[in-house]
């Protein structure tokens, strides 16, 4: 384990640069920055959801392995050169993925963000996760990264709405579809 922060603040970014894990500096708009920076803003919103009561043990489990593996993302994505996320961890996911949705019903109609305070947050970091994802994408048009840290948040987004669909049903029993010509009553 390298240092650990004693003193957590340093003034070394008052000009408006950060530190790298290289030890190089940055401006804090950097597009490298941008990206771990919302990579942490998932992991957030997925210490949100993993923060409402009576969450599943399997999704709880699961969320909770997906923040470590985003804080080595993130890791990679702040040190150039370095690799912390391979096709492994993405076949991970992807079998999560499909262990969730085996017992949702198909799609049929759109779903609005809600059905329940664990669903709707899981919701929100299924929105921050794709905005991760375009991030790093931007990076990747003047960077080289790692392709598997795109498949990743790719399929964790994608693993977040199916999470979100079990715990509509897991603390309501449906999920909040969309109407076409919502009219209030």
């Amino acid at each position: 384990m390298g240092n650990r922060l004693s003193k957590i603040y340093t003034r070394t970014g008052d000009d408006g640069t950060t530190g790298l894990g290289d030890g190089s500096r940055i401006a804090k708009d950097d597009a490298r920055v941008e990206a771990y920076g919302t990579v942490d803003e998932t992991n957030s919103a997925i210490g949100m959801v993993l923060a409402c009561q009576d969450l599943p043990e399997d999704v709880r489990n699961c969320l909770t392995r997906v923040q470590h593996n985003l804080f080595d993302l993130g890791g990679e994505l702040c040190l150039p050169g370095y690799t912390a996320v391979n096709d492994d961890h993405v076949t991970r996911l992807e079998e999560r993925l499909d262990a969730f949705n085996a017992d949702l019903p198909p799609l049929k109609d759109f779903i609005l963000p809600g059905g329940g305070e664990a669903a709707a947050a899981c919701h929100l970091a299924r929105t921050i996760c794709r905005r991760a994802e375009r991030r790093v994408t931007s990076l990747g048009r003047t960077e080289d990264i790692n392709p598997a840290v795109l498949r990743y948040l790719n399929r964790l987004s994608d693993l977040l709405f199916v999470i979100a669909r079990v715990l509509a049903r897991h603390a309501q029993g449906q999920e909040v579809l969309w109407q076409r010509e919502f009219t209030e009553s």
